[in-house]
């Protein structure tokens, strides 16, 4: 993500804090790995080398929160079996995560990651965060996708922060 003017307008992605960029930058490696095979040690290597605050093919890249990139994308690749059945189980019936885009993907997973393993950190700032990462890939629906699905596991997981308990199954 480069780094743009801090001025924000209505319907703009906000310029990202640390966090912010880690969770793209945790994303972009996902997808990384995802797409091209990569282990988790290499792309974690070539992240914290090159691109977390670094400049790569003549674009720089924000300065992210290493510890924060790396929790996430252990994370994932650690709880994936866990985190894939929550996120299709919240996708609406006729669209298996199988079927989801990769980014996509990429993006669900780490955003159900914070939403079940960093109660430190409200659910609805978690939802904010990752819809601001899909706006960065994406303008269509694919951000009403993410503000649907997360808002369905947080609701189900972290339904204290909504207000009600959680739901019975």
């Amino acid at each position: 993500m480069s780094d743009k003017s801090t001025s924000h307008t209505p319907g703009e992605t906000r310029p990202a804090n640390k966090r912010g960029a880690a969770r793209l930058s945790a994303v972009q490696a996902l997808y990384q790995m995802d797409v091209g095979g990569a282990t988790l040690t290499d792309v974690l290597a070539e992240f914290e080398a090159f691109r977390l605050g670094g400049e790569l093919d003549g674009e720089q890249y924000r300065e992210a929160d290493a510890t924060w990139f790396r929790d996430l994308v252990k994370g994932v690749v650690a709880e994936q079996r866990l985190l894939d059945p929550l996120i299709h189980k919240a996708l609406v019936a006729d669209w298996p995560l199988k079927r989801i885009d990769t980014t996509l993907r990429a993006i669900l997973r780490s955003a159900a990651f914070e939403l079940l393993r960093r109660k430190d950190v409200p659910a609805r700032v978690v939802i904010t965060e990752y819809i601001d990462v899909a706006k960065a890939f994406y303008e269509g629906d694919e951000t009403r996708l993410v503000n649907g699905v997360l808002d369905r596991i947080a609701r189900e997981h972290r339904a204290g922060e909504f207000g009600g308990s959680a739901p019975t199954t």
